[in-house]
């Protein structure tokens, strides 16, 4: 995700500076490097990407030169999500270095770019490129996990570990110790994150944000065409953009009135719920309850959670502009390069 970003901006200066044009493709081989490193760690055919599970696990390597997945549904799993850029036809043809490289790369090292570079070629317009750790199939496979209430669907976004582990816990004997995670939706049960901070359960926004984005950049590139699920096992099909919607509408219903007037993120606390003086003071959580949405860690954190009001100003303009890639891609969220009008190249 950094080296994209990274790749992005440099492409966005290279536009008016040609100097940038080498940095982005630098960033662009250190992409092509994480990638092939994810699927073949070592050069030892050692893959991040579980077959079997169809999920993105750690790998642990143990003295014993024993390689271990760790089957922990986690982020760790989703996070790949988050590495997905798409570059227009007309930009690249606005930077022939870097286009040069790109097409010399998918001509002589398709075992680089085969899994991580798509194209898609536009009547009369050229071939847009998705640049991406995930693909067809294993996105579908990561989305159908994603998606799943019984999993990291709440009912206020998605959780940071499946809830699959509050039935299964994770299990892992090292040295006549038995080392545990399991499904914690509140705060933390141990002291090794400082007691308060969790990431084995609850909601966080700036992990939820990210997801909402990814799934926006991958409907500009499939569009309506690729529908999942929604949620798994509905029988409900939706494009992701219709997804990312939905993701949106469920963080933002943490700091809605329900019918009966009580905002989720306040939880059992009946002094906020109801007092006319606090009721309708919102408190930006660090994180929330993976299960009823109850805001927990620091009650301050505008930092992040303060995205929120992003979402909320994305989905009001939907009722303003009919093209839905329009909406996703303002200034309220990263465009990807070549939405706009080519300046002048020095």
């Amino acid at each position: 995700m950094f080296c994209l970003n990274m790749m992005t901006i440099a492409l966005e200066l290279a536009l008016t500076n040609a100097a940038y044009e080498d940095i982005a493709l630098k960033f662009f081989e250190h992409f092509l490097a994480i990638a092939e490193a994810m699927n073949n760690m070592a050069e030892e055919g050692i893959q991040l990407w579980n077959k079997e599970d169809e999920f993105f696990y750690d790998v642990l390597h143990l003295p014993d030169d024993i390689y271990l997945p760790m089957k922990i549904r986690s982020l760790v799993g989703l996070i790949p999500l988050f590495a997905v850029e798409t570059l227009e036809p007309r930009v690249l043809n606005a930077l022939p270095r870097f286009k040069f490289h790109l097409e010399w790369f998918l001509t002589h090292r398709p075992d680089l770019t085969r899994l991580v570079v798509s194209r898609w070629q536009q009547p009369d317009s050229g071939e847009r490129r998705l640049l991406s750790l995930v693909h067809g199939n294993h996105l579908r496979s990561l989305l159908k996990r994603m998606l799943d209430p019984g999993e990291f669907l709440s009912d206020y976004g998605i959780r940071s570990l499946s809830k699959y582990h509050a039935g299964h816990p994770y299990v892992q004997y090292f040295n006549g110790f038995a080392y545990t995670v399991s499904y914690e939706p509140a705060e933390s049960r141990t002291e090794l994150f400082g007691g308060n901070s969790n990431w084995r359960g609850p909601i966080w926004f700036p992990t939820n944000y990210l997801l909402i984005e990814a799934l926006q950049q991958f409907y500009y590139y499939y569009g309506d065409d690729f529908r999942v699920e929604y949620p798994t096992g509905s029988g409900h099909d939706l494009t992701l953009m219709e997804i990312a919607d939905e993701l949106s509408q469920r963080l933002i219903r943490l700091f809605l009135c329900d019918n009966t007037g009580r905002r989720p993120f306040n939880g059992d606390n009946e002094f906020l719920q109801r007092n006319p003086h606090w009721r309708d003071h919102i408190l930006f959580h660090e994180f929330f309850h993976g299960d009823t949405g109850m805001g927990l860690g620091a009650s301050h954190q505008t930092g992040w959670t303060g995205l929120v009001a992003m979402l909320i100003q994305q989905q009001g303009m939907r009722d303003t502009l009919e093209d839905q890639a329009e909406v996703s891609y303002t200034r309220n969220l990263r465009a990807p390069t070549g939405r706009h009008r080519l300046p002048e190249r020095r």
